[in-house]
């Protein structure tokens, strides 16, 4: 029961220090920007050379590589628009459903590394609907912040 105690207060200072404004600000900031980098990264990494590559990989699996300018467009406006806080929780939603499809489509695999990265899109999925959920912080153009 000691522990638990333990628990409660650190969980507590935790949301004591993070329901500052200015922390919560900052720390919302920090995370789309984190969250925005994959999609931003992979985006990018599909135009010029890269972009035969991928849309060889894309119908390698069955899916039609004519698809892969609205997966550019998907990545990349979606990443900025997470990042800048626009549309934050339609764009993670999209963002969200988008990686569980393309993880099981492409990382459902029986080697270790697919799984790892199906997990990854997954777990990136979670914080996505973190996203839906609570909106883009106060200093976003969504200007969303709870009362």
């Amino acid at each position: 029961m000691g522990n638990t105690n333990i628990f409660k207060r650190i969980s507590g200072s935790i949301a004591e220090v993070v329901s500052k404004p200015v922390i919560n600000t900052l720390l919302t900031i920090v995370a789309r920007a984190l969250a925005s980098l994959i999609f931003i990264g992979a985006g990018l990494s599909k135009l010029g050379v890269g972009y035969t590559a991928t849309q060889g990989y894309m119908s390698s699996v069955g899916v039609p590589g004519e698809l892969l300018p609205l997966v550019i467009v998907l990545e990349l406006v979606g990443g900025f628009a997470l990042l800048i806080g626009f549309q934050v929780r339609l764009v993670a939603f999209l963002l969200a459903g988008f990686c569980i499809i393309s993880g099981f489509i492409f990382h459902s695999g029986a080697d270790q590394m697919q799984q790892i990265l199906l997990m990854k899109n997954l777990s990136m999925a979670g914080g996505l609907l973190a996203f839906t959920v609570f909106g883009a912080g106060r200093l976003s153009i969504d200007g969303e912040h709870r009362a």
